[in-house]
């Protein structure tokens, strides 16, 4: 009986040791259909109850290799690294979903949205804006009015138009229409209509040619009416027009969706006349239509096998955390209020580093600079900030919905550091803070209502280049981040190597 008892013992122990440690230890990132994370040698639970840094990596879905890099880089470095194992917890921040829609039938590569493009008018003029019968209801007179639009697949407008007043005899007014692209103040062409040159009456328009350029899809336009007389124009409501899309090509933005006039702009939202157009590249518009549900069925297909290496992945780094939000662009800054929302229901820590994986991070020098400057209070943001950044309208950082001209100070992408209270604050107001169309202008403006103070470090660079003692750099391929963590191990220096004599 005694034997039993005495190989019994170390086993009881044994288990009860190992659950210990199980409490203690935050739970690992959970992911769809993610089993639990092998005890691989080189990437092993985390362990710790407490940490002095969590970093987050915002990571796109497919950025594998990306991962893998950092992975065998500063993130292995970091885990053999005798002090700081145990002080650091690193994260990569993905979004659970993959967007359904496939590229090519995306309203732009940013976004979700589906380019809903059906039954489109080919091969004949399309009339922008139709009236109502009732040609007198919502009518004013306003001396400027405009109308922005989008363009979702290529048109060419051929012609501008005004409005007639029914009760004139002939054409009796001086109008100029002008076509501004978003964010140009020179005009890209000019009709000009008076009693003596009124162009020609099509419906309830009068109409003048123009000259004939293809505005290609994600064009953003302006067409501006102006009154060079007393009366001022005859305009309506966009909601009392019906606006001709075409089948789709293009989209009216209205300030309802959120669109801001841009400076050179002035005058009322509406309508004074309208534009013809035709739709280019009818031919390969409709093959592209017609092999749409082909691409669909490819696209989940792909999207099924990418859930299944990043489920892969998960289990063996045990280093991923799924956000709930759909992996693409305009998302990002949700994906990074999730990640603080998962960062305080699940560790314990001092600060938080947030970085992208195509950054080059050094995490000792990092640690060195806290020391350096003791940045353990409260209520503090350490980075390299952008001030008086202009807001775009258009393009990639298009922003509609923040009405100043250019954005509080914010944090170039490449690294910073916030202290404990800011990621609680950001986690417990996720739910009520609207995001912009990025997460670094995001973050600025969040952090302008609470006013930390902030700590200006040039070392976490904001462009593609290399500097001795850097904290971070960005916008590196994974071919270039391992030759710079090469350098790095070599010499101490991930810019250069010094040769023996001075040489490089």
């Amino acid at each position: 009986m005694r034997n039993w008892l005495v190989l019994l013992c170390p086993c009881v122990l044994g288990a009860a040791l190992h659950l210990w440690l199980r409490l203690r230890s935050p739970p690992p990132a959970r992911a769809s259909g993610a089993g639990p994370a092998d005890q691989l040698a080189l990437f092993p639970h985390w362990k710790s109850s407490h940490y002095d840094v969590v970093v987050g990596v915002l990571s796109a879905r497919n950025n594998h290799e990306l991962r893998n890099v950092i992975r065998s880089t500063w993130l292995k470095h970091l885990i053999q690294h005798p002090s700081l194992s145990q002080r650091v917890l690193v994260k990569f921040i993905i979004g659970a979903h993959g967007c359904e829609v496939p590229v090519e039938d995306r309203e732009d590569p940013y976004s979700c949205r589906l380019l809903n493009i059906t039954n489109p008018v080919l091969n004949q003029e399309i009339e922008a804006f139709s009236l109502s019968e009732d040609t007198s209801s919502g009518i004013s007179e306003d001396q400027v009015v405009s109308v922005s639009f989008r363009v979702l697949y290529p048109i060419v407008i051929t012609s501008l138009g005004v409005f007639y007043d029914a009760n004139d005899v002939g054409f009796q007014r001086n109008i100029t229409v002008k076509l501004y692209q978003a964010e140009q103040e020179e005009a890209l062409f000019v009709a000009r209509f008076s009693p003596p040159s009124c162009g020609v009456q099509v419906n309830k328009l009068w109409y003048k040619p123009v000259e004939q350029f293809i505005l290609p899809e994600s064009f953003e336009g302006t067409i501006v009416w102006e009154s060079q007389d007393l009366q001022g124009l005859v305009s309506r409501n966009l909601h009392k027009v019906t606006v001709n899309d075409g089948g789709g090509v293009l989209r009216v933005i209205t300030a309802g969706e959120g669109a801001l006039p841009h400076e050179f702009m002035e005058g009322v939202e509406g309508v004074a006349g309208g534009f013809i157009y035709t739709i280019q590249e009818g031919d390969a518009l409709l093959q592209n239509l017609h092999s749409r549900p082909r691409r669909l069925l490819d696209h989940m297909s792909n999207l099924h096998r990418e859930d299944a290496l990043l489920r892969e992945e998960s289990r063996l780094y045990d280093d991923i955390v799924f956000v709930d939000v759909v992996d693409t662009y305009r998302n990002v800054p949700a994906k990074l209020l999730n990640f603080y929302r998962w960062t305080v229901e699940t560790a314990s820590f001092d600060l938080l580093l947030k970085t992208d994986d195509d950054c080059y991070i050094d995490l000792e020098a990092v640690f060195n600079r806290i020391d350096h400057k003791n940045l353990d209070g409260p209520n503090f943001w350490w980075g390299n900030f952008r001030l008086n950044w202009a807001v775009d309208r258009t393009g990639k950082w298009q922003e509609l919905e923040y009405p100043s001209p250019a954005y509080p100070a914010f944090a170039c992408g490449s690294g910073y550091v916030i202290s404990r209270d800011i990621v609680h604050w950001l986690a417990s107001n996720a739910g009520r803070l609207k995001t912009y169309q990025g997460e670094d202008v995001s973050m600025g403006i969040w952090m302008a209502a609470i006013g930390p103070t902030r700590y200006q470090d040039g070392l976490w660079l904001c462009e593609k280049t290399c500097e001795t003692g850097m904290l971070s750099s960005p916008q590196y391929s994974p071919q270039e981040l391992q030759q710079l963590w090469k350098l790095k191990e070599l010499c101490g220096d991930p810019c250069q190597c010094e040769a023996p004599g001075g040489g490089v």
